[in-house]
Parts: C-alpha cells; structure tokens; sequence
C-alpha cells in the first residue's frame, strides 16, 4: 500500500492558505482516485483507491500542521510502510517559487514544522517528501506569509502546480521516486 499524506490545517480558516497546499493536493489526487474521505483512525481522514495495481491511501489529520507526526503511530498500527517507496509527505515551501515543485528521498525539514513533526514520530529523516513552491519575494521574512491565502494573480499558476503534482503522485506510485524526480524537479517560470 502506498500512504500519501497531505499536511495542512484543519478548519475553514485556513482551508485555502498557502500552508495547506498539500491538503489541497491531496484533495485533487482523491478527486482523481474518485474516491471519498472517511474517517481512518482517530488522527485522520483517509481516501482510498488504486492507481494500477498499487492500492493508495490518501491522508489528511485532524491535527494542526506542527503535529502531523501524531498520526504516525496509527498509520503504522494499521500496516503503513513508512519506506521512501511507500510513504510520500507533501507539504508547502517558501523557499521555493510559486508553482514549482521538489521530490525527495530523505532529508532534512528545512525549517518545516510538519515534517519535524513527522521526523520526530520516525525518528528519522528517511521518507519521500514532495515539497510545493508558495515562495515569493521576501516570503522567509514574513513568518504570517504560510497562513496567508492565494493571491488572484497566482491562482492559475497554483491550480498548474496542483496538476503537475498530481501526476507526479501517479510517476511516483507507477515508476518509483528516482524516475519522478527526474522528471519533475524543476523551477518553471512563472510571470505573475
């Protein structure tokens, strides 16, 4: 099985903020699965379907961003493989321009709190991540910037990268994280 979790916050108030780009995404890969939320565990929302022969779950917690990590322990409870080529985080990054996109095998958090979080309930660093660009000019330099919502400039180019990121999801299930690396690491150009 392949776990594909989303970090986000839960609530209307940040339902379209820039920290919540990877429930955003994880709600476009469950639209593309045709599959609904259900209640998974006590931490957590789960959309299942299959993408070939991979059954796929998509997550999302109950928890704030900060503690992501807590629905760890259920998700292992329940037979999650936490294996780079099993277990995918995405999450939003700053550091990144709008639009763009970055997988990873392992890492650090880069100052994310989310994966900290996650990194914490592991005990390590060794899981696939796939970061999203919500960066802008001086984004580092206003810590409120991830709480704030889209733009109406940047709404194509976030819908473009929510896209991208879903086919990359389906690279990743189908041919592996090296292979959707390569194929999506890039910086597009985005004139906003």
């Amino acid at each position: 099985m392949k776990i594909v979790l989303g970090i986000g916050n839960p609530g209307e108030k940040y339902r379209e903020t820039r920290h919540n780009i990877g429930w955003r995404l994880a709600d476009a890969l469950a639209d593309d699965l045709r599959a609904d939320y259900r209640k998974g565990g006590f931490e957590f929302w789960t959309a299942e379907g299959k993408l070939g022969r991979s059954r796929v779950w998509v997550v999302k917690t109950w928890t704030y961003v900060n503690e992501t990590g807590r629905v760890i322990p259920e998700l292992r409870a329940r037979g999650g493989s936490f294996d780079p080529s099993d277990f995918l985080v995405v999450c939003d990054d700053i550091a990144l321009p709008l639009g763009s996109l970055r997988i990873r095998m392992k890492g650090s958090s880069g100052g994310h709190n989310g994966l900290k979080s996650i990194e914490a309930a592991l005990g390590h660093q060794e899981y696939a991540r796939m970061r999203l660009g919500v960066g802008g000019p001086g984004a580092a330099a206003h810590p409120d910037y991830v709480l704030s919502r889209f733009r109406k400039s940047e709404q194509e180019a976030v819908q473009a990268m929510v896209a991208t990121a879903v086919e990359a999801v389906k690279a990743w299930v189908a041919v592996g994280i090296e292979k959707s690396m390569t194929q999506f690491n890039r910086v597009p150009r985005i004139e906003l």
